[in-house]
Parts: structure tokens; sequence; C-alpha cells
């Protein structure tokens, strides 16, 4: 009977796990800005779980166990190689929308994903895991293994570091507007 009920939750869990894969993946592409080394890292990450789903002591906290992982994954991968970042090559149409606005809005996530690979590694984990995975600051901070207090400075100084990062580079283009408007 023991037995039945473990497998019953090894199954549960498991499908969890496989519905965060969507959600891993974003957060992986944030950090690394490589489609293919993202969706490795997914890879790795989703393997290395179900091998040790016998680590997972909670399993409300299976999201934060994840992320942990991830970044396990990532920091590993950043210790062997050295990133390379080429956002040229990302596909962001979803082809549902004018064509017009569809490109508006890609040019408006290039300018965020650039300004956030601009950030400190550290800075950038927190912001897209409470900004984007919405997670809570004690989940990220298990996840990243670093102090309540430390991802509450980073999320903080990723937020100004954004903020200042994309009001610069639209004072940017309104001086590259200018300067077109000059020569007419």
């Amino acid at each position: 009977m023991k037995k039945l009920l473990i497998s019953s939750k090894h199954r549960q869990l498991r499908k969890r796990i496989c519905e965060q894969r969507t959600a891993m993946y974003r957060v992986a592409l944030s950090w690394c800005n490589e489609p293919a080394l993202a969706d490795d890292l997914v890879q790795e990450t989703t393997l290395t779980a179900l091998n040790k789903l016998d680590q997972l002591r909670d399993d409300a906290r299976l999201e934060a166990w994840l992320y942990r992982i991830l970044n396990n994954c990532w920091l590993g991968y950043l210790r062997k190689n050295r990133p390379t970042v080429d956002i040229d090559n990302m596909i962001l149409d979803n082809g549902e929308q004018p064509l017009e606005q569809s490109l508006q809005q890609q040019q408006v996530r290039t300018r965020v994903r650039n300004a956030i690979s601009q950030l400190p590694m550290g800075q950038r984990q927190v912001l897209t895991l409470v900004d984007l995975q919405e997670l809570s600051y004690r989940e990220v901070s298990e996840a990243l293994d670093i102090p309540i207090g430390t991802v509450m400075s980073r999320i903080s100084r990723a937020r100004q570091g954004l903020k200042e990062i994309l009001l610069s580079s639209k004072e940017e283009l309104r001086m590259q507007k200018q300067h077109l408007r000059r020569v007419k």
C-alpha cells in the first residue's frame, strides 16, 4: 500500500515538474539570452529534478526547488564557459497582430531584454524570479541560496538600474529622432 502512495505522489510531482518547463525556460532565457542554451539548462534542470525527486523535502516548495536546481545548472555552465549574447537571432513575432504594432512590441521587448542583460548577474536573476515568475522573496532566497535581505537589496538595485538603462536608451532614441528632423 505504501508503495502505491509513493508511486502516485511521484507521478504527481513529475507532472508538476513538466508543467514548470515553460516558466523555467523564460527564466533561463532571461539569464543567458540564448534560446538553445536556455533549452539545455531547462532540460538539465528537469532531468536533475526527476532523478533527485526523493531529495525534495516539501512538495509545496517544488517551484523554489526547481529554480535552485536551474540556478545551479546556470552557475555550472558559467564556470565551464563564457556565455555569449546574440539577441538578433530571437524571434518575437507571434503573428496575431498588425505588423506595425507587432514590430513596436518586438522593439520594446528587445530594449527590455537588452537592458536586463546589462544588469549584473545577481540582480538579473533576482529580477526575473521576482518580477517574471512572481516568486516570493523567501522562495528566491531559497532558490539562490542567499539571505532575504540580499534578495531585497538586489531587486531594488535591479529595478533602479533597469529604469536608468531604459531611460537613457529612450533619451538616445529621442536624440536620434531630433537629429534626423534637423537634416530634413
